[in-house]
């Protein structure tokens, strides 16, 4: 079922263009994080789906009602914000039950959400708490039980983990995502952290200068990007000059290298680049002849306990080879090394 469709969204502030025409169609009960550098409008996407700002052009629909023009506390949207936002002179509890008694909710209903709230974000006991008291991972949990409290229809979260340590943040990245599984609310994550986008979502929507390059599963966009900022923007990445030969492969300084397949449009002669993995690209010692090979010398070499990164230069370009420590390749800074490119590993993209 279709939970969220933006229709031609645009946004300008004044000559400045923040979001340009993005349509896109948001099931129902996924979890979605909308991706890119600062300043790409993934921020301004958020405040209009949440009616906090108001689209220039185009429509927003949620469950097939337009809601475009509808206040935001009438559209069913709860929303953590980056600050969190949390009222430092209440309670836990009436924190989180802040929403239902403006809307008249008794006591009695007040409490009962609270407790039911902090049992699901696992901070029973804490209701009488002042927020002063709590750790940042806790007032991350505080925010989330307050947007949840009127049962929204979308959940919109801004950037709600970056003010966290990097270990709190893995945990609450995981914790989110168990949480949205478990309620299968239509969730909205927005995040610069491409590592976040890709542990948490079950789609993707990676932004730049205020347009969608590529919507789709993380690890889609991962495997088969779609140009080449999403390419070096998800991940690392070797990327290469090359230009496009009459049979079908692709040159890289006068090196053959065959592809799985070419860009509809990449006529011989066309200049492309082609995005290789560092993890998909072999080493071998020495320097080895033949297609989808490339001798240089080894630059630099970096054990970082999990994987090995060797760093040789060859083709005009640096490449990038890791390998598992168990796979570590009998090569030194100085060494004469050659780089091999799977034919299926191979993204080619116009340039």
């Amino acid at each position: 079922m279709v939970g969220l469709v933006l229709d031609a969204i645009s946004k300008s502030f004044g000559a400045v263009r923040a979001v340009t025409e993005v349509s896109l169609t948001l099931p129902d009960g996924k979890l979605v994080c909308f991706l890119g550098p600062s300043g790409c409008g993934k921020t301004t996407l958020l405040r209009l789906i949440a009616g906090l700002e108001t689209p220039s052009a185009g429509r927003v629909l949620l469950d097939g009602e337009d809601i475009t023009d509808l206040a935001a506390h009438r559209r069913g949207v709860g929303m953590v914000f980056q600050s969190l936002a949390l009222f430092p002179h209440l309670t836990v509890a009436e924190n989180i039950a802040y929403g239902l008694r403006i809307q008249g909710a008794g006591n009695d209903e007040q409490r009962r959400r609270a407790d039911e709230l902090l049992e699901l974000v696992r901070l029973p006991g804490l209701r009488d708490r002042h927020i002063s008291q709590l750790s940042g991972g806790q007032r991350q949990r505080v925010a989330t039980a307050r947007a949840l409290a009127l049962e929204p229809r979308l959940f919109l979260l801004d950037e709600p983990l970056s003010a966290l340590d990097a270990k709190l943040r893995e945990e609450m990245q995981l914790e989110l995502t168990l949480l949205q599984h478990r309620l299968a609310i239509t969730t909205i994550v927005v995040t610069h952290d491409q590592r976040e986008a890709m542990t948490m979502s079950d789609l993707v929507v990676v932004m730049a200068e205020g347009r969608v390059q590529q919507y789709g599963p993380p690890l889609e966009i991962y495997r088969n990007p779609a140009n080449r900022f999403v390419a070096d923007f998800i991940g690392t990445s070797n990327l290469l000059d090359a230009m496009v030969e009459e049979n079908g492969a692709v040159s890289v300084e006068g090196q053959t290298i065959r592809v799985a397949r070419l860009p509809p449009d990449a006529a011989p002669g066309a200049k492309v680049t082609v995005s290789v993995r560092p993890e998909d690209v072999h080493l071998r010692p020495g320097a080895l002849d033949g297609d989808n090979r490339l001798a240089g010398t080894v630059t630099f070499v970096r054990d970082v306990g999990a994987s090995v990164e060797t760093y040789v230069a060859c083709a005009g370009a640096t490449i990038v080879s890791h390998a598992a420590p168990k796979d570590r390749p009998a090569v030194s800074q100085g060494d004469a090394a050659t780089v091999e490119l799977p034919r299926t590993a191979c993204v080619v993209l116009m340039a």
